[in-house]
């Protein structure tokens, strides 16, 4: 088996490593001062462009058409430079390969109509707008798509559109155009679930939306925002459906699959960050008379965090593979919802490891780790809590089992078993 990255995985490794090392590390401390202000810090746009001049654009899209601005990566090519840009909070955006974006470009991609790529798929790929997705809810449990209830109902050539959303990312960005809103159709029948719910595009700016307030996640608030939003009796043409009448559910499913690798391998990007912070630490810390990194605890805590980390990066990798094959494998699914619970797990342990060895400046803003301790908590909910995904693995395992039931009986010993003469050919 071969575990080393392509060759062209490690070319645009290296130039995207090169680009952030040049132009985002020396902007780092003004980001983070600006988005204390609440302020999109200008140079992000220059540095877009930049970026986008030097072909690191579009990173995250192995569907991109011909023409279309970007470079079209499988998910396993991509991988490594979604931890790369991991470190830095904001560094996706520079190369318009952050969430929510990167999902809905992809819905358009497939599911779009000639017309809906023309008004917002293009901008997007541009990076002349932003966009959001709008599912959670705070009146039912997003952990169970199937019961969302804002509702789409039919009105001549007009969708309406009502009901509140919240922690929706990106809302706050003044640059968002777009809602891509998930509503259980009016005239789904009692009791459907799978195919009660469709998708619709709805622009920011249509009559009846509000954006209500941006929610802190664990005190902290994010710039482009996790949003609380209200549509009442929005309407919107009818040619704003996004794929078909009752096919929101599967929709929305199949965008997260590949968000969810983008999501994790950032994950794995930020534990690295960690860990290597937490060595620096160790190395030039002394307590006790001697060095951190020689105290048996702390050594453990490293080890401990190396291990974890290359078991998530290859699960994570064989997802990112499973994703790319012509014909998926039966297990994908499972491996989806693994790598979401694996590696939300994983950074709360590693990145509270670093902290405990950096002592109380790890709790402070001089550090990373009191944000991406915070982010990895969250991620245990986001797209779904850990027990979801878990139940989704156990489903799959006990169906494998189910199909294979029987074929294990030979391993038993019982007394009957052990009593029989044994017969050889």
């Amino acid at each position: 088996m071969n575990f080393d990255l392509s060759p062209r995985a490690v070319r645009w490794l290296a130039r995207l490593e090169a680009f952030q090392q040049r132009y985002l590390l020396p902007h780092n401390a003004a980001w983070h001062a600006a988005a204390a202000r609440g302020e999109h810090p200008a140079f992000v746009a220059d540095l877009r462009a930049l970026a986008r001049e030097e072909g690191l654009w579009n990173l995250c899209l192995p569907r991109l058409p011909a023409g279309a601005p970007g470079t079209a990566l499988s998910h396993e090519d991509y991988a490594p430079l979604a931890e790369a840009m991991g470190r830095l909070p904001w560094a996706a955006e520079v190369f318009n390969c952050h969430a929510p974006d990167s999902g809905n470009m992809e819905l358009l991609l497939q599911h779009g109509s000639q017309a809906q790529r023309r008004r917002w798929l293009d901008p997007l790929l541009a990076g002349e707008m932003r966009s959001a997705f709008a599912m959670s809810e705070p009146d039912v449990a997003s952990s169970d798509p199937t019961g969302l209830a804002t509702e789409v109902r039919r009105d001549g050539d007009m969708l309406v559109v009502s009901g509140r959303k919240w922690f929706i990312t990106g809302a706050a960005h003044p640059d968002c155009r777009l809602l891509v809103v998930v509503c259980r159709n009016a005239d789904a029948p009692e009791g459907e679930r799978h195919g009660a719910h469709s998708l619709v595009l709805v622009p920011m700016d249509s009559p009846g939306f509000e954006c209500v307030r941006n929610i802190p996640v664990l005190q902290h608030t994010a710039l482009d925002g996790h949003c609380e939003i209200v549509l009442r009796n929005v309407r919107v043409p009818a040619d704003h459906l996004l794929g078909g009448w009752g096919e929101g559910f599967a929709l929305a499913q199949s965008r997260l699959g590949p968000g969810r690798v983008h999501h994790c391998m950032r994950t794995l990007g930020q534990c690295e960050l960690a860990l290597a912070l937490a060595c620096d630490r160790a190395l030039e810390r002394r307590a006790f008379g001697k060095p951190l990194a020689q105290q048996a605890n702390v050594q453990e805590w490293i080890a401990e965090s190396r291990i974890e980390i290359e078991q998530a990066r290859l699960l994570v990798l064989r997802t990112a593979w499973a994703l790319d094959q012509p014909e998926p494998p039966a297990d994908l699914r499972a491996c989806i919802a693994a790598i979401k619970v694996v590696a939300a797990r994983l950074q709360v342990r590693v990145v509270d490891r670093a902290i405990q060895v950096f002592g109380a400046m790890g709790l402070s803003p001089d550090t990373p780790l009191a944000y991406f301790l915070t982010w990895g908590r969250a991620l245990r909910l986001m797209d779904g809590p850990d027990e979801v995904h878990l139940r989704t693995v156990a489903r799959s395992e006990l169906r494998r089992a189910e199909e294979q039931r029987g074929r294990w009986a030979d391993y038993f010993t019982t007394p009957e078993q052990m009593a029989a003469p044994v017969r050889l050919r």
